[in-house]
């Protein structure tokens, strides 16, 4: 079940139209949150390549965006951050080539291992009938303006 759809994510950080690859939020609390999304299948996907294909590694910034979600709802103040920035990625681990062969929707789970609400360090893995496809740790950094 859904607990916030993809029009309150798309207001809750700083991508809108097709550049918002979350469709929902399952689930989350302090340290976690669970994600799905069908992105990787959308035509009109802005990260697939001139062939129309897209990349595994395309995934990162899906995973990304579940952090801001999750970065937005810990901090609880309703400001939605101006921009956010994949400051590192590592021990990123991929288990397709291409994520537009993915038929099932990815379900996006994002554990916060260190931070607050302006950075965070977390663990992510992005999968599909309990098989993964991506994983890794990636900090992330978001500049709030009031």
């Amino acid at each position: 079940m859904i607990l916030i759809d993809r029009e309150k994510i798309a207001s809750m950080i700083p991508h809108a139209g097709s550049m918002c690859l979350l469709d929902g939020v399952l689930s989350w609390d302090a340290v976690s949150i669970l994600c799905v999304s069908g992105s990787h299948r959308k035509a009109d996907n802005p990260m697939r390549r001139t062939d129309g294909s897209l990349g595994a590694a395309c995934g990162i910034e899906i995973a990304a965006q579940a952090m801001a979600v999750h970065g937005w709802l810990v901090a609880g103040n309703g400001i939605r951050p101006s921009r956010g920035y994949l400051a590192s990625v590592r021990d990123v681990r991929l288990g397709v080539d291409l994520l537009d062969m993915v038929q099932d929707d990815l379900i996006i789970d994002a554990e916060r291992l260190v931070g607050d609400t302006n950075m965070a360090t977390y663990r992510f893995a992005l999968s599909s009938n309990s098989i993964v496809h991506i994983s890794g740790r990636a900090t992330v950094v978001l500049q709030v303006t009031e």
